[in-house]
């Protein structure tokens, strides 16, 4: 990964992803287009997505340009050249979306 005006190159290292922070996740729209603020915190968890820009060589199933969904309230977040990223590992991530995962089987079903 190389972001920023230094030029500094980033490596994940292990199971390691890093994504990019979605600075507008707290407001939300309702299906109404009420719009909800990040203030408004219901009672259940919310999980979010986003997208992978770096992996560590050990990640076996994300890749960078994937999104991924996670729990934001277990995530570490980090700045890099003026820009937000979080960094987890690979078992923090519930699930992924990507265009070449349509030729897979689903998994596992439980």
């Amino acid at each position: 990964m190389t972001k920023g005006s230094d030029k500094t190159p980033i490596k994940m290292l292990h199971d390691r992803i890093l994504c990019e922070s979605d600075t507008e996740a707290g407001e939300r729209r309702s299906s109404g287009g009420i719009v909800i603020p990040a203030t408004a915190a219901m009672g259940a968890r919310r999980l979010a997505w986003s997208r992978v820009v770096a992996v560590g060589p050990h990640a076996r199933a994300v890749e960078a340009g994937d999104k991924v969904l996670y729990d934001p309230e277990d995530k570490a977040e980090v700045e890099v050249s003026g820009e937000l990223y979080v960094v987890m590992r690979e078992r923090d991530v519930h699930a992924v979306a990507a265009g070449r995962l349509a030729d897979e089987t689903a998994g596992l079903y439980l």
